[in-house]
């Protein structure tokens, strides 16, 4: 995909991701976080990551010849900045499920969307 096409295809894919991975986290995070910030988290996380995901990888590692390269930097990296992220802005009380809900949440958007683009 071209730089191009990334812009393009970015708020389609985010708003994509979002409606994947916010009910993940609505029912997976721990529950002593309020409505509000699973909420949050399930935007702001994506905001964060998906731009880098999306427009900065594609540039170091050609996903059509390098595609596994891309996959495994790609997927590898939106879960560990998302779950530093969330532990550093709601606390650590509770980081190993929160940190299962988060990667959990990455992982479905990842299938579902090499399934559905």
């Amino acid at each position: 995909m071209n730089p191009a096409d990334a812009w393009a295809f970015l708020p389609l894919g985010y708003l994509t991701t979002i409606l994947i991975e916010t009910p993940v986290l609505l029912l997976f995070l721990a529950r002593r976080h309020r409505l509000g910030v699973r909420l949050f988290a399930g935007v702001w996380l994506t905001a964060c990551t998906y731009p880098v995901v999306i427009l900065v990888l594609p540039m170091l590692f050609d996903p059509g010849n390098e595609r596994f390269t891309y996959l495994l930097i790609a997927e590898t990296f939106a879960p560990a900045a998302e779950c530093t992220l969330f532990l550093a802005a709601f606390g650590r009380s509770t980081w190993r499920r929160d940190c299962a809900a988060v990667t959990a949440a990455n992982l479905l958007s990842f299938g579902l969307g090499e399934w559905l683009f």
